[in-house]
């Protein structure tokens, strides 16, 4: 008996634990089109690029609890691949899970080598995205269960990444006998290699002499690991500090949590780092944004020890690293916590509660005129009301994220994701949508600019469909924050292409959301608007803007200096802007003689 291949390839995913696929449907894709419609839970969403996102964040959102089901995409050949790539850029840089399957030409109109085109809407796909994929593939006869499996277990094992396997249409309908193709290998993992113990016991020891320490827990860290060690760093007064993409991991009322340290990190979070003598950075590849552009002062007084599965990231020369830890982050984390003879650090962790009272998160020295919200004091209060069963999604980019990242105040149980890697403005609703699909009947409170925002607001059609329970929070400044801000800062105010003095075009928000059937309300009181409080509880969508000043300012931040030469540099992590009192500094900087001081 002999079956569509499209169909049989689809029962694969099935077995692999695929439930959902967002889709943008089109002429090259048919049948693959019409073999996920009799198996997969299919939404169809307005543009590619918002299927690739959504993908990426039911996945993660799965990941998140422990749940085996995934999504993937599906779009057409030419438009629909070049429309999808920022999302595999997106996934590429977080290490993230995301499986893309596309139409292409039939085998036989494929162009030969130096043609540009020969089939309709014929574009070379696999050569776009391959540089931004774990595995690319065009299929251009049928491939076995064993090859098919691999190429798609690849983006989920290890450090994980984009999957591109692009289906010629001939191919796609063609019949084919299952049992030729069924030589199905064993996918059952053995699990990550156990950590070297003789690395773990240089860890441990130097932990064990360490007067302060820090743990620094990233997005290779799972939640449930997080949540097994926590008591054990508790029972020793260890101070624990998260990445942006692990947040999630520790809530921020923990006794032990001290913050979220990032070049637009918290002040205090960014100071305790700097001044910890050990700093263990488990499953975070210390990027320039986790140490700062200035990354030759990043932990200066400290030994850094990083634990990475990828040795690239271990050996990339930045930062300073005395213990690459080449292992899995959640075995490695186990290792290290698990029956060892530790002291307590009781008065450093005392220390680090107090720094942070001194420096709250949203310092004083912003400014907002008359009329408008303070973005600082807006999320502390909605983080507030959040509830521990809550998604977030902050977008990607501009102030809305940054904003997000250093003021909000997670929640045990809470799900936590963020994608800063690539920054792409537009990423926030696509973003919602995936998690809410993957967290059927929780709120996911979704925040985002303007200027972001309007790259991708056609989605607000799959959100009014689906009768999503996404509540947006856009930040209605007139343009795009951040841009401005460093037109104004840099180059003393010559704006271009910032806000709508300057070219750019924003509906009136109140006739868009009504154009879908959304409820909408501005936040002119915060969220004691009159209105808010049944929208915010209520299963169905809603959207609120939140009326933020174009000249607000965005502080702390890290800003350039004059060197002694003459040259510019960034500043370390430890000198935010503005400069603190010179009281405060002095009792929170103290175990640095000199804060402006190059350290070797």
């Amino acid at each position: 008996m002999t079956q569509k291949y499209g169909d049989l390839v689809v029962t694969w995913l099935r077995g692999l634990g695929y439930t959902h696929c967002f889709l943008v449907a089109g002429g090259n894709s048919m049948h693959l089109l019409d073999c996920v419609r009799k198996q997969m839970t299919c939404v169809p969403v307005a543009h590619e690029v918002s299927a690739g996102i959504a993908a990426e964040y039911f996945n993660e959102r799965a990941r998140a609890k422990g749940e085996s089901e995934r999504a993937f995409a599906l779009v057409t050949a030419g438009p629909g691949l070049t429309n999808i790539v920022t999302a595999f850029a997106g996934a590429f840089l977080e290490s993230r899970d995301l499986l893309v399957l596309g139409g292409q030409a039939k085998s036989t109109d494929l162009a030969d080598p130096g043609m540009r085109q020969r089939g309709i809407q014929e574009i070379d796909g696999r050569s776009i995205v391959e540089p931004l994929c774990v595995v690319a593939r065009t299929i251009t006869r049928p491939v076995s269960r064993r090859v098919f499996e691999h190429w798609v277990s690849q983006g989920r094992t290890g450090r994980m990444g984009p999957v591109f396997l692009e289906f010629c249409l001939d191919v796609q309908a063609m019949p084919v006998d299952p049992s030729e193709l069924e030589d199905r290998p064993i996918l059952g993992s053995t699990g990550p290699t156990p950590p070297d113990p003789a690395v773990v016991a240089e860890v441990a020891e130097r932990l064990r002499v360490a007067e302060r320490p820090v743990l620094l827990l990233g997005g290779g860290v799972s939640r449930e690991a997080a949540r097994r060690v926590l008591p054990k760093a508790h029972q020793h007064d260890l101070p624990v500090m998260t990445t942006w993409n692990g947040a999630d991991r520790v809530p921020a009322d923990d006794p032990v949590y001290v913050g979220r340290p990032n070049t637009w990190g918290q002040r205090a979070a960014n100071i305790l780092l700097q001044q910890s003598d050990l700093v263990i950075a488990v499953g975070s590849r210390l990027g320039l944004q986790q140490t700062g552009f200035n990354w030759q002062q990043f932990a200066p007084l400290a030994a850094v020890v990083q634990v990475d599965l990828d040795p690239v990231e271990l050996s990339k020369g930045h930062p300073r690293v005395d213990v690459p830890w080449l292992a899995d982050a959640d075995a490695a984390l186990t290792a290290l916590l698990d029956d060892q003879d530790y002291p307590n650090w009781t008065g450093w962790l005392a220390e680090c509660h107090q720094m942070r009272a001194l420096l709250p998160l949203a310092e004083p020295v912003n400014t907002s005129a008359a009329g408008y919200l303070d973005p600082y004091r807006f999320i502390l209060d909605l983080s507030a009301r959040a509830t521990g069963d809550d998604v977030i999604v902050p977008c990607s980019s501009g102030g809305a994220e940054t904003v997000t990242m250093q003021a909000f105040e997670q929640k045990a149980g809470q799900t936590v994701i963020t994608d800063k890697g690539l920054a792409s403005m537009g990423y926030g609703l696509a973003a919602a949508i995936g998690a809410a699909f993957a967290a059927p009947r929780k709120r996911v409170i979704h925040i985002e600019g303007d200027g972001g925002f309007l790259q991708n607001c056609q989605e607000l059609a799959t959100v009014s469909v689906n009768g999503l329970p996404i509540k947006t929070f856009l930040f209605s400044n007139e343009g795009y924050a951040s841009i401005r801000m460093t037109q104004r800062n840099y180059f003393g105010g010559s704006y271009l292409g910032c806000d709508t003095s300057t070219g750019l075009g924003f509906p009136d928000w109140s006739l868009l959301a009504r154009a879908f059937g959304l409820p909408f309300l501005e936040l002119t009181n915060g969220l004691d608007t009159p209105g808010f409080d049944d929208l915010f509880a209520s299963g169905s969508p809603a959207f609120f803007t939140v009326p933020v000043d174009p000249e607000q300012t965005y502080f702390p931040k890290i800003t350039s200096r004059v060197t002694a030469t003459g040259s510019m540099e960034s500043n370390p992590l430890h000198l935010m802007s503005p400069e603190l009192p010179g009281e405060v500094a002095a009792r929170v900087l103290h175990y640095l003689e000199d804060p402006l001081q190059e350290h070797a």
